[in-house]
């Protein structure tokens, strides 16, 4: 029976997905079914995705980039309408050579009562644009008269003169996808390195044939024998690459805790411009060598050229540290100079927009503008400084040579054969203590004379919480007590960035949100607005649920409400790393009071195990003396990502943990 039931679901699944998928030739087949015949508890899936990518070419702007994209998507549920809105972000360079988008047509299909197909076609008021930043624009839209069950199909065309910077095609999301294309055109002009993400094997099958390509350019009619304008037609042929890809019954990636960026892990290929070579021309290239890759951005005039600037603030500089010959103390008062003179625009990038000494003066500026000025000061300071730059975990991870994989500056000062990062965009960075986004591997440190190095950007340092309970079980078995700790580093840093600029109220809301089961009272907080500096957090609390009374027995967690009370991870394979983000250290301290009258029956064994070579540790202690119960446990994350094949081992370490920290002490009456 079962071997049949699966060979119905496949023999379904190949026949509905052997359908026209020729943009407009939806079918009732498509728009009948309940549920994906794979995966039934998708919300929507992705019939079929096609890209075609082809280069233009025009006099003005030279060889351009035109993709045509369709795509059709099934929604089985309400929860699956998410995937009927789609946004599209378009560069907007300087000199008006902007990314554009043309062609739009979209239409959403159903069946009426009388079982026949209803197209509604997308109008003007389901389309909107909107400016992100000064850099991107956004075209979205949004389809109309949705309906479970429904199926979508778009289709546009994106044009781009940036060919050295090819949009990366995607393959899985996290929903499935039955089939996708992809035909990728180029000239022989222009040579292009391919980089695969995901763990899903991507076949890429190349070609070539001759092709012929028209192109006009206008001839002046002064210099044409002072007669009329005259259009010239010109025809230009060369050998056309093909690199094509077809992916089909492609699974939704399922994202689980601690997968950072999880679309860094999602099958997909990106094209880069490895280097040119037109006729009767020298080879011009992009990316070979880490030292090349450097070199080229240091030497680029939005890069170097602008940590050579000093005039716009040196007067600022010179005031500043008047009188202090310190190192430290230059380095932390020009961190903190710059972290409150700028004001980041909210825009990534390796290299200046409007240049350093514009955004100084407006007090606002991209990554690099803010942090190009921060290494110019330290400079100017005698600090030996050089910029650093690094990928955002939402950039991926540069693993080959490359331009396009660094999307963001930062600041490097060595001192002692060590490097010291700053991000002065972050008003709650400090000394080696970067935002979680920028936590993605190592960042590149360029120097001044061209050499070049790999920096750890996830810190070797633990970070400590700190945590102290006193609390008393009452006659009317409520537990009170009062919590107190301290954390250091990136603890605090998340409690800032958490909690600054947020009422009383509202942290108290959020900290009976985080722990469950208790009220909280007078909150105090240490060092909340003071960097460089550990916090401390302090509250009382009282709960009637900490406590169950079972045939006058009573039972408690002696870790009350500290800690997980499930696993967090529980897929049965799981194809990418874990990223515990920063190494930890979590130490608590408890001490229970329990009534006169009980003693105690038993309680939970101690403990010691770990995971790899003290990758994850746990110590656990639990004893009693008199009426009180002590507990003395610290976990510990010493190493951040866990690589996928080592999940399983991580899944049941965390599975002992969690079943140790929610072990019972049962008490008795006397």
């Amino acid at each position: 029976m079962k071997i049949t039931l699966v060979l119905v679901a496949f023999i379904t699944f190949q026949v509905t997905y052997s359908q026209n998928f020729k943009f407009g030739k939806v079918s009732k087949e498509e728009i009948l079914e309940k549920e994906h015949p794979v995966d039934p508890s998708a919300n929507a899936a992705v019939l079929y995705r096609e890209f075609k990518t082809n280069f233009e070419y025009s006099t003005e702007d030279g060889f351009y980039v035109v993709t045509d994209v369709i795509e059709r998507v099934k929604i089985y549920n309400k929860e699956g309408f998410m995937y009927a809105t789609k946004s599209i972000d378009l560069y907007q360079g300087s000199h008006n050579v902007n990314e554009s988008m043309s062609g739009l047509k979209a239409n959403t299909y159903y069946l009426d009562n009388s079982n026949k197909i209803v197209k509604i076609k997308l109008k003007k008021d389901g389309i909107f644009e909107e400016d992100i930043n000064a850099y991107y624009k956004r075209e979205k839209f949004t389809m109309p008269d949705l309906r479970e069950g429904c199926v979508i199909e778009y289709r546009y065309s994106l044009k781009s003169a940036y060919v050295n910077n090819i949009n990366t095609y995607r393959f899985q999301e996290k929903i499935p996808v039955n089939k996708v294309s992809l035909i990728f055109l180029v000239p022989e002009y222009l040579v292009y390195k391919t980089h695969k993400r995901g763990w899903l094997d991507i076949n890429i099958k190349k070609d070539g044939q001759e092709r012929s390509l028209e192109y006009s350019y206008l001839v002046s009619g002064a210099l044409n024998g002072g007669g009329a304008d005259k259009s010239i037609k010109k025809e230009l042929k060369f050998i056309e690459n093909s690199y094509k890809v077809t992916m089909r019954d492609i699974p939704a990636i399922i994202e689980e805790a601690k997968a950072g960026n999880i679309e860094n892990y999602m099958s997909s290929l990106k094209f880069e411009l490895s280097y040119t070579k037109y006729p009767n021309s020298n080879v011009k290239s992009y990316a070979t060598d880490w030292g090349f890759v450097t070199k080229s951005i240091y030497d680029s005039p939005s890069f170097g050229t602008e940590l050579d600037k000093d005039s716009y603030f040196s007067k600022d500089i010179d005031n500043l540290l008047n009188g202090i010959s310190n190192e430290e103390e230059k380095m932390m008062l020009v961190f903190e100079f710059v972290k409150s003179k700028m004001n980041w625009n909210g825009y990534n990038s390796v290299f200046v927009n409007k240049g350093v000494k514009n955004a100084y003066k407006n007090g606002t500026g991209n990554a690099a503008e803010i942090n190009l000025i921060l290494t110019a000061m330290f400079r100017y300071a005698k600090l030996n400084a050089n910029p650093v730059i690094i990928s955002t975990k939402a950039n991926g991870i540069p693993v080959v040579p490359t331009r396009n994989g660094f999307n963001y500056v930062i600041s490097g000062v060595e001192v002692n054969n060590t490097v010291l990062l700053f991000d002065a965009t972050d008003k709650n960075a400090e000394v080696n203590i970067l935002s979680s986004k920028l936590l993605n591997w190592k960042g590149r440190i360029i120097r001044e004379e061209g050499s070049s190095n790999w920096v750890p950007l996830i810190p070797s340092k633990s970070s400590v919480k700190n945590v102290m309970i006193s609390a008393t079980i009452t006659e009317d078995l409520k537990v009170d007590g009062d919590v107190k700790m301290r954390l250091t580093d990136y603890f605090s840093k998340e409690t800032r960035d958490k909690y600054e600029n947020t009422s009383r109220d509202d942290i108290r809301k959020s900290l009976e949100e985080d722990k469950g089961e208790i009220e909280i009272s007078n909150i105090e907080f240490k060092n909340l607005d003071t960097l460089h500096k550990p916090i401390g957090l302090s509250y009382d609390f009282i709960s009637e649920d900490l406590v169950e009374d079972i045939d006058g027995k009573l039972y408690f967690s002696p870790m009350l409400f500290i800690g997980e009370r499930e696993n967090p991870f529980k897929l049965e394979d799981r194809k990418y790393p874990v990223d515990f983000e920063f190494p930890k250290k979590n130490r608590v301290i408890i001490n229970i009071n329990f009534p006169e009258g009980y003693t105690v029956e038993s309680i939970p064994e101690n403990a010691n195990f770990g995971l790899g070579n003290g990758d994850l540790a746990l110590k656990y202690n639990v004893s009693n003396q008199g009426n009180t119960i002590k507990v003395m446990v610290e976990y510990s994350i010493n190493q951040t990502v866990i690589t996928a094949d080592q999940y399983k081992n991580l899944k049941g370490y965390y599975q002992l943990l969690i079943e140790k920290l929610n072990e019972k002490v049962v008490l008795v009456k006397n």
